[in-house]
């Protein structure tokens, strides 16, 4: 019996040791995504980073966010489609991502679901995305070239059971290469305090 108990308590033993490896490689390779990101501006009353490694059409679209958060009266259905729009470039410009596990966006998601939303898109777009830690990727990814709001409507979202103000964009987009990935999407937003937020994400519009 002392011999069973033995050997089922080194399988336990080996057990934590693997799971503790596990989580140690996880966190360095998170830690490695976010040690490499050089942040070049901020909209810091707002939590908006612009990064080194983004692309001109980030950077224009940003920089047309920043100079209307600075007004006094605040327009949300434009910063809803602003908003938009860098969501969907950040999210689909794959190239400039070092692995799977670095998915663009996050900042734009409702805080709430960036777990469950991280976790889709890392099982699902980003699934096949070869790492790049070290600067060796061949592989071919997408690059988002230009972007359009085709409609905004007004609507209301509800989240733990209270009714929000809400915008559904409508945007289509073109790649440097078609790659098949998605062209175009309605994006749900909700307006809470003074900030808008992605709460929903549907491929094609809004009548398919």
């Amino acid at each position: 019996m002392k011999k069973k108990y033995k050997t089922l308590l080194i399988i336990i033993v080996i057990c934590i040791i693997l799971i503790i490896g596990l989580l140690v490689i996880k966190n360095m390779k998170n830690e490695g995504v976010k040690n490499n990101v050089k942040v070049v501006d901020s909209i810091v009353d707002f939590s908006y980073t612009l990064d080194e490694r983004d692309t001109s059409l980030m950077k224009e679209n940003y920089k047309e966010l920043k100079k209307m958060l600075k007004e006094k009266d605040i327009n949300y259905e434009e910063y809803s489609q602003i908003i938009a729009k860098l969501f969907i470039i950040d999210l689909f410009t794959m190239d400039n991502k070092i692995n799977k596990y670095d998915v663009g966006s996050l900042e734009y998601v409702y805080p709430e679901t960036i777990d469950n939303f991280k976790l889709n898109i890392e099982d699902t777009i980003y699934k096949s995305m070869e790492d790049n830690t070290y600067d060796k990727r061949v592989q071919e990814l997408p690059i988002v070239k230009s972007i359009e709001v085709i409609d905004t409507k007004t609507s209301t979202f509800k989240i733990n059971e209270e009714e929000l103000d809400s915008f559904i964009v409508t945007l289509n987009w073109e790649y440097e290469k078609d790659l098949g990935y998605d062209k175009e999407a309605t994006i749900t937003l909700i307006k809470e305090n003074k900030k808008v937020y992605v709460v929903e994400y549907k491929a094609g519009a809004l009548n398919e």
